[in-house]
């Protein structure tokens, strides 16, 4: 059983990211557990001189990250770039600085937008970031969902909201890649040779 969690960087209450996220446990590989990130909201902007002690929240999002197998990042395009809270969490998720529980994660990341470029923007510079951070990042199908109000049904529940059969098939791909990213353990081989290195420097 591998347990990932999801977050979206949307706080909007009907954000389309987050309704797709919500329909990934229905396309899952078996033993694959997906949670849902929430709270993002609730962090403070990030600020080095709380690190000493940094308020419960953060605490809460690093043990969530820590207790994590996988990742999925799911998001918006906001002015071409992606969402400032986003950003924030994951500067926040980058500390302690030396210490982190975010590099050695395998991941997957995803965009979707009204517009008819899908975030794509965004998605690049969450994949960019990604690199910084030493994480994994499952290669593809690369999934930036444009015109996503149109590939989602609202009647149907959270779960079952995605109706595109492309975007499903896509997303199912994705995250076999993931489980077998985890499997294989591509984010520790990743970090392989940042290990070696601090262990020369201590050395």
């Amino acid at each position: 059983m591998s347990h990932v969690l999801a977050i979206s960087g949307s706080l909007r209450a009907a954000s389309f990211n987050t309704q797709m996220l919500q329909g990934l446990q229905t396309l899952a590989p078996e033993g694959m557990h997906i949670e849902l990130f929430k709270g993002l909201g609730e962090l403070p902007h990030f600020n080095e001189d709380l690190e000493a002690d940094p308020p419960a929240t953060v605490h809460r999002m690093w043990q969530a990250i820590a207790d994590a197998d996988g990742l999925i990042v799911a998001t918006p395009e906001y002015n071409g770039a992606m969402p400032g809270v986003l950003k924030n969490a994951l500067d926040w998720a980058s500390r302690p600085y030396g210490a982190s529980t975010l590099p050695g994660h395998a991941a997957i990341v995803l965009s979707a937008s009204p517009g008819i470029f899908g975030g794509i923007r965004a998605q690049s510079q969450l994949r960019e970031l990604f690199a910084l951070l030493n994480v994994y990042v499952v290669g593809g199908p690369q999934v930036a969902v444009p015109e996503v109000h149109t590939r989602l049904d609202h009647e149907a529940e959270p779960g079952e909201r995605l109706n595109d059969p492309t975007t499903r098939a896509m997303l199912t791909s994705l995250l076999h890649g993931l489980a077998e990213a985890i499997d294989h353990q591509a984010g520790r081989r990743l970090i392989q040779p940042l290990h070696h290195w601090r262990s020369q420097l201590a050395s």
